[in-house]
């Protein structure tokens, strides 16, 4: 079922605690910073350039499986990380690849639901992995970089995401006039944002891997947002697992059900209810819960909350 969850619609604050957007950007930014400051220490320290390189290298995806084996989490860390690698002192792909992320993000949050966000973003990421590494490996142009080749940023986490936004909000508008007439329809930004892509990768003779893991990137965008379309959230598990993982040290909303059963509430059973609980009306109660505590839910809503725990 589609939720665009109205009402609740995110902007880009930093107080916003569902916007996952701003989170994402944070930890690419806090990634970025900590690698600058990393690299001007064995600078300041006179330490050899590779020092750094051999650092940011744990984080890198390699092209090689055998290099790939001996660090697994790069499969993640990869798409958290920009550095500036080489005699570099700024990666410019983090203020493309963050801009653009900001965008289409907080356009897909509020059209489709902050829910969509990380689970495209990482499955993005791991798709155009996948892509990278079979592609350098199978390709026969490519097979003779695989050994040294490596890539390490947020391309097709941010692809996945444009993607996605695109194909679920085609004609969501900006810039639009009084009355919300005119406007520039997001399809005509998004062909933008892949010829500025693919401009930008032609200057800097990119020529190979990184299309391989923008295709991967894409893919998984439009399957994922063409899925939820049709009813069917295959990133609903992993926003579960977060969830959980999030608050494995404050348990209190996981307990809410054991709380409301030894709060003995009374229900009210004048009509037929139907067993199933919309994400809309589950985020209303979530955050009355939030805001004012267990305590000042009606019986209709504990009634909700209950079955929200007993559908899965």
């Amino acid at each position: 079922m589609q939720v665009a969850e109205k009402g609740h619609e995110p902007t880009l604050s930093l107080g916003e605690e569902r916007n996952m957007v701003t989170k994402l950007v944070s930890i690419n930014l806090t990634v970025f910073v900590l690698l600058f400051f990393i690299k001007v220490i064995f600078m300041l320290g006179s330490y050899h350039e590779t020092s750094f390189e051999e650092v940011a290298d744990w984080l890198t995806l390699p092209a090689s499986p055998a290099r790939l084996l001996v660090k697994p989490w790069s499969l993640l860390t990869f798409m958290f990380s920009h550095g500036p690698l080489g005699n570099a002192w700024f990666d410019v792909s983090i203020v493309y690849d963050m801009v653009w992320l900001y965008f289409f993000g907080t356009i897909l949050q509020r059209t489709a639901g902050y829910q969509r966000i990380v689970p495209l973003y990482v499955f993005g990421g791991l798709a155009g992995a996948v892509f990278y590494i079979a592609g350098m490996n199978l390709i026969p142009g490519f097979r003779l970089l695989a050994s040294s080749s490596f890539f390490m940023g947020a391309g097709p986490s941010v692809m996945a995401i444009a993607v996605a936004a695109t194909v679920y909000a085609p004609g969501y508008r900006l810039l639009t006039g009084p009355g919300h007439k005119g406007g520039i329809p997001l399809w005509i930004i998004s062909a933008l944002y892949f010829v500025l892509l693919i401009g930008a990768n032609v200057m800097d003779h990119n020529f190979g891997g990184i299309y391989l893991l923008l295709a991967g990137g894409a893919l998984t965008g439009f399957v994922l947002i063409h899925q939820y379309q049709q009813g069917r959230d295959w990133g609903a598990r992993l926003n579960r697992l977060l969830y959980r993982a999030s608050h494995m040290f404050h348990p209190d909303e996981d307990n809410t059900r054991e709380q409301l059963l030894s709060h003995g509430m009374p229900f009210r059973r004048t009509a037929p209810r139907s067993a199933s609980v919309t994400e809309a009306e589950l985020n209303e109660v979530l955050d009355k819960i939030n805001m004012q505590g267990i305590d000042a839910l009606s019986v209709e809503e504990k009634d909700t909350l209950l079955r929200a725990s007993k559908r899965d």
